[in-house]
């Protein structure tokens, strides 16, 4: 029989599978949208942050999308060299550099974001705008406590 402590942690870690396994179901909606619109999903990703959250620092760009510096600036420079976004310089701190959607960008997205938005909603379909709320409010409510706990790193 588990002690309590045990069950706790396979409690734990059955909502862990299960929270993994849910949002893979649910990006792949994502990333077969972005694929179809000729963008890998990294691209697309750094599209979307920029055209919801307007002009972000770089280093922030791939805090906000769990990326490695290095990947989130070689994609910068994709989208760049094809005229999607621009860099500027931060006026108060010159080590900060912005990335910022191009008018042609942002036209892009007026046209691709409305699909993908369908496709999210078409992914989470299966619950009620309730359900909805319920989930932002607990997902950031974990989120939050994981963010405050140092890793267990284990001998």
């Amino acid at each position: 029989m588990l002690k309590t402590e045990e069950r706790g942690t396979d409690l734990s870690l059955h909502l862990y599978r299960v929270f993994s396994k849910s949002f893979k179901s649910v990006n792949d909606h994502a990333v077969t949208g972005s694929k179809i619109q000729g963008f890998n999903p990294t691209a697309f990703a750094v599209m979307e942050v920029l055209y919801y959250k307007g002009p972000q620092p770089i280093q922030q760009i791939g805090a906000k999308l769990l990326l490695q510096s290095g990947n989130v600036t070689y994609v910068i420079d994709k989208l760049e060299s094809a005229g999607y976004l621009h860099r500027s310089p931060c006026p108060r701190d010159r080590r900060v550099i912005f990335a910022e959607l191009t008018p042609l960008g942002k036209e892009l997205m007026d046209r691709l974001y409305p699909d993908f938005s369908d496709r999210i909603d078409h992914a989470l379909s299966g619950l009620n705008e309730d359900e909805k709320q319920t989930m932002i409010e607990l997902l950031k409510k974990m989120g939050r406590e994981a963010e405050k706990l140092a890793p267990l790193v284990r001998k």
